[in-house]
C-alpha cells in the first residue's frame, strides 16, 4: 500500500484517514457508552452495586483479553470483512442495549458489543500500520492517538445532555449511531487491503500467552502495573456513582473523566521526551508514585468542604464545588501518572519479546487491563454498598440529617485505592533493583 522508505510526510492514503476516521467515531461510542455503563446497570437494569461490579469487570477484562485471538481471525478474513462485522456487531449490540433492559438480554447484547470492540483495536492499528512507510510511522501513530483521545473526549462532553435530557438508556443510541456512520465507512468507502504477509493463528496466540506466563519478568511487571490501572479504571467504575451520589444528578462525571485524557495529550510527548533517557523501570516508578498522591486528593473533597463551605471561588473566575476540585486534581494527577507509566510499559513489554514475536507479544501488552478490570470494577461494587449506596437501597422517609449521614465516610473508598498504588509503588521499586542487579550481572 505504501513505500517502506523515503522521506517524512504527513501525506497518506485514503484508506488511512478512513481508519482513522472509523475510530474517531468508535471511541465515541465506546466512551460514551462506557462512562455511564454502570449507571446504566444499576439504574436502568437493576443490578446491584455488587452485581454491577462483577458485570462491568468482566465485560471490560475480556475487552482487553479477546483482541489477539480475534486478530487472528481478522486476518483470515482480511481487513474490510473485518471491519464490516465489527461494525455491525457494534451497532447491533449499541443499539438493543437501548431496547432491552432484562438482566440476561443485556449480558447477551453486551457480549455481543464486547465481541465486536474487540475486532476494532488490531484492525484499525494494522490498517495504520500497513498505509504508512518506514519514515512515517511515527506520525501515522501520533495522529491515531490523538484521534482515540478526541474520540474519547466527544464521546464523554456529548453523554451527559443524552443522559440527563432523555435518560440513560439512550445513550446506547448514540453510541449505535457512532457505529452505524462507522460501518457505512467501512462497506461503502473503504477499499480491501492488500494482504502481504501472514498473519498469526490461533494457536500462536495461545502459545504467546504461556510464554508471557512462563517469562518471570512480564508477568510480575503486569501484575504490578496492574495495581496503577486498578485506581485508573475508577474513573469508570466508581466515580461517576460516585459524584452523582453525593451532588445530585444534575452533576456531569463525564466532563470530570475528560480531565485525564486532556492531561495525556498534552502532556505525554513531553514526559517521554524528558524521560526517555532513564531506564523504562525508573520512568514508570515515578508514575507510580503520582499515584498515592491522587487517591489522596480524591479523598479530600470532604475535608475541603468543611474548610470551604459548598462553595471553591477559583481565582475569582469560576465557582466550584469542594467535590469537584479535588475530582479535577485526583484525576489530573492521575493522567500525569499515566503519561510516564503507559508508553514505557509498551516499550518494556516490546522489548522482552522474542524478535519476529513482537506483533502478537504486543497483543498482550495491555494484559494488566484484564486483571485491573476484574478486581477494580468488582471492588468498586463492594466500596460504593458499603460507603456510597445506591439511594433506592435506604430505607424510606429519611431527613436530610439521616441520609447525610450514609454517605459521611464516603471519602473512605479512595483509602483503600491510596493502599493499593503504594504497594504497587514499592514492588515496582523492588522490581527495577532486582532486574538491574540481574542485568548487571549479565553483562560483567
Amino acid at each position: 500500500m505504501t513505500e517502506k522508505t523515503g522521506a517524512e510526510t504527513w501525506k497518506f492514503p485514503r484508506e488511512f484517514w478512513l481508519a482513522n476516521a472509523m475510530e474517531l467515531f468508535e471511541r465515541a461510542a465506546y466512551y460514551g457508552f462506557f462512562i455511564v455503563l454502570t449507571l446504566y446497570l444499576t439504574d436502568i437494569v437493576g443490578f446491584n452495586d455488587k452485581e454491577t461490579g462483577v458485570v462491568a469487570g468482566v465485560f471490560f477484562a475480556l475487552l482487553y483479553f479477546f483482541p489477539p485471538f480475534v486478530g487472528a481471525i481478522g486476518d483470515k478474513i482480511g481487513f474490510k470483512n473485518g471491519l464490516i462485522l465489527a461494525f455491525s456487531l457494534l451497532t447491533v449490540g449499541y443499539f438493543f442495549l437501548g431496547v432491552f433492559h432484562s438482566k440476561m438480554l443485556v449480558i447477551f447484547f453486551l457480549f455481543v458489543v464486547l465481541f465486536g470492540g474487540s475486532f476494532i483495536k488490531p484492525l484499525i492499528t494494522g490498517t495504520v500500520a500497513k498505509t504508512s512507510s518506514e519514515a512515517n510511522k511515527a506520525r501515522a501513530f501520533s495522529l491515531f492517538y490523538w484521534v482515540v483521545n478526541i474520540g474519547a473526549f466527544s464521546g464523554k462532553t456529548v453523554v451527559p445532555s443524552i443522559r440527563q435530557g432523555i435518560g440513560i438508556e439512550y445513550v446506547n443510541f448514540f453510541s449505535a449511531g457512532m457505529s452505524f456512520a462507522a460501518l457505512i465507512l467501512a462497506i461503502v468507502i473503504f477499499k480491501p487491503l492488500d494482504k502481504k504477509y501472514e498473519g498469526k493463528s490461533i494457536r500462536d496466540v495461545f502459545n504467546a500467552l504461556k510464554r508471557i506466563f512462563v517469562t518471570p519478568r512480564l508477568i510480575l511487571l503486569t501484575l504490578i502495573v496492574s495495581g496503577f490501572w486498578i485506581i485508573q479504571h475508577q474513573l469508570y467504575a466508581t466515580m461517576p456513582k460516585y459524584v452523582i451520589r453525593l451532588q445530585g444528578a444534575e452533576a456531569k462525571p463525564e466532563w470530570l473523566a475528560n480531565v485525564n485524557p486532556l492531561v495525556v495529550v498534552l502532556f505525554v510527548v513531553l514526559v517521554t521526551q524528558i524521560f526517555k533517557k532513564y531506564k523504562a523501570v525508573y520512568s514508570m516508578f515515578i508514575g507510580m508514585v503520582l499515584m498515592p498522591l491522587s487517591g489522596l486528593a480524591l479523598a479530600f473533597s470532604q475535608s475541603l468542604e468543611s474548610i470551604t463551605g459548598p462553595n471553591v471561588d477559583i481565582l475569582g473566575m469560576v465557582v466550584l464545588h469542594p467535590l469537584t476540585v479535588m475530582l479535577i486534581v485526583g484525576i489530573g494527577i492521575q493522567g500525569l501518572a499515566e503519561c510516564f507509566i503507559s508508553p514505557r510499559f509498551l516499550e518494556y513489554f516490546a522489548l522482552q519479546a522474542p524478535e519476529g514475536e513482537e506483533g502478537v507479544y504486543m497483543g498482550f501488552s495491555h494484559l494488566h487491563s484484564f486483571f485491573s478490570a476484574l478486581a477494580g470494577f468488582i471492588m468498586s461494587g463492594f466500596l460504593l454498598d458499603k460507603y456510597c449506596p445506591d439511594p433506592k437501597t435506604l430505607p424510606p422517609g429519611l431527613t436530610d440529617v439521616q441520609y447525610a449521614a450514609y454517605y459521611s465516610d464516603a471519602h473512605l473508598i479512595w483509602y483503600y485505592f491510596v493502599a493499593i498504588a503504594s504497594v504497587a509503588a514499592v514492588a515496582l521499586l523492588i522490581f527495577g533493583i532486582i532486574t538491574g542487579r540481574m542485568d548487571r550481572k549479565k553483562e560483567g
